[in-house]
């Protein structure tokens, strides 16, 4: 007698019984309403400053928090949903709280003068200027 597989199971156990209590707990044990989520990061180093772009859309520019403790800079947004008189009768409602911490240690030779933050198209730009002793000169070594 030979055994046969569904989904990675045997055959005397009803396939449509499996399919949806695996479809119930994997959406139960795998939804992720964005308390790990961390937003996505770009940073560029150039001769002048460094900039670091990190994607958060849906967002306003008062959602976020941004601090800077000796070479360690924080980032923070949290955004609550606004309750509204006229409350929908949604079946499934589940962007209402979004909230996020990101932090960085910058290296040596940063001027913390020189930071500037801005939020455009769902964008937050951090610039962060360099001191002028730390910009770096450009030197080709020659091999011998």
């Amino acid at each position: 007698m030979s055994l046969v597989k569904f989904n990675n199971r045997t055959r005397n156990t009803a396939p449509y019984f499996n399919n949806v209590f695996d479809s119930l707990f994997s959406d139960a044990l795998n939804k992720n309403y964005g308390v790990n989520k961390m937003p996505h990061v770009n940073i560029l180093e150039t001769a002048t400053h460094y900039q670091i772009e990190l994607a958060a859309p849906g967002l306003n520019k008062e959602d976020f928090k941004i601090e800077l403790k000796k070479d360690q800079l924080s980032i923070w947004a949290e955004k609550k949903s606004a309750q509204t008189e006229n409350q929908k009768d949604y079946t499934r409602k589940e962007f209402e709280y979004f909230s996020f911490a990101r932090s960085f240690v910058l290296p040596e030779g940063i001027d913390s003068e020189k930071i500037n933050a801005e939020y455009v198209n769902g964008i937050l730009n951090i610039t962060i200027g360099k001191k002028e002793q730390a910009k770096d000169e450009h030197k080709e070594i020659v091999v011998s």
